[in-house]
């Protein structure tokens, strides 16, 4: 059974991730793993007074798996009471790492997070430990917008530069989409300037053809000088669920500079959740060994 990987910082900012990851794996029929990374022995965020402070390692593992279930059971009722449902703190200096070992633990097809909105808070996962889990971590990440409610995928956007690696990302996309009946529309928006021709995307079409057997999808190609802007717009005009990009590797050409820029700023845009594959470990969806 695959494993979809929640983690939360118990912030009002992460609920909304919690309710999308549930409702996900359940269309999924996925496993769901709840974790929370929490330092030992500074424990921090114990706010009941009447609770024993835990002293030890076991102890403090025992007060954070009470708070995951708690938290579950505020947010999902006892729907989360299910044999596919596991809550599983960790404890690590860094929070990125604690979640990354946590998805190397459970060979993780997914991990969840929640994102702010324009006018939230910055708490624990948001900001920079969103942007280095798109870096690092050995599976997508999926950033959920603090309003975001769960509706069923039925049309995914992915943001391409008709390169190799966006066939390799689509094949593991199509895999989702197939388990929720979803389309996948693949959009490329270029310069006049940047236009390769129109040979290069019938090649990508046929390229993607051979590896790629799921039908629903499409494609698109539209030229504007405001990249961003217009991905944005487009994303309203079909009504997307969900928007998919690929994190690329700093070395190479400009464009990938511009690509990257283009995945921080839709991670922070706060309107549509954005998965995230990073270039060069996505032809798997989870990784046996540590990064």
């Amino acid at each position: 059974m695959k494993t979809i990987l929640y983690a939360t910082d118990y912030s009002i900012n992460s609920v909304a991730a919690l309710k999308y990851a549930h409702k996900m794996s359940e269309e999924m029929g996925t496993r769901l793993v709840v974790t929370h990374v929490f330092g030992y022995p500074i424990i921090l965020g114990l706010e009941d007074l009447n609770k024993p402070f835990p002293h030890s390692e076991e102890n403090a593992f025992l007060h954070h798996r009470e708070q995951l279930e708690e938290f579950c059971a505020e947010h999902l009722g006892n729907q989360w009471k299910s044999p596919n449902v596991q809550v599983e703190p960790v404890t690590e200096k860094s929070v990125v790492q604690g979640i990354i070992s946590k998805a190397i633990d459970w060979h993780a097809y997914l991990i969840i997070v929640g994102v702010k909105g324009e006018s939230a808070v910055r708490e624990l996962l948001v900001g920079s430990t969103t942007k280095h889990l798109m870096e690092k971590a050995p599976c997508p990440i999926l950033a959920v917008p603090t309003d975001a409610g769960y509706l069923h995928p039925k049309t995914i956007v992915y943001a391409s530069d008709f390169e190799e690696e966006d066939i390799y990302a689509i094949r593991k996309l199509a895999e989702m989409a197939e388990s929720l009946d979803a389309e996948i529309k693949v959009v490329h928006i270029s310069t006049k300037k940047e236009y390769v021709g129109e040979m290069h995307m019938e090649w990508f079409k046929d390229q993607l053809k051979k590896k790629v057997t799921y039908s629903r999808i499409g494609f698109e190609l539209l030229f504007s000088e405001d990249v961003f802007e217009s991905l944005r717009l487009y994303l309203g005009e079909v009504n997307a669920d969900l928007i998919v990009m690929l994190e690329r590797k700093k070395k190479g050409l400009s464009k990938k500079w511009f690509h990257r820029d283009l995945v921080k700023k839709m991670e922070t845009y706060g309107k549509v959740p954005l998965l995230s594959f990073r270039e060069g470990n996505h032809q798997l969806f989870y990784f046996k060994a540590a990064l």
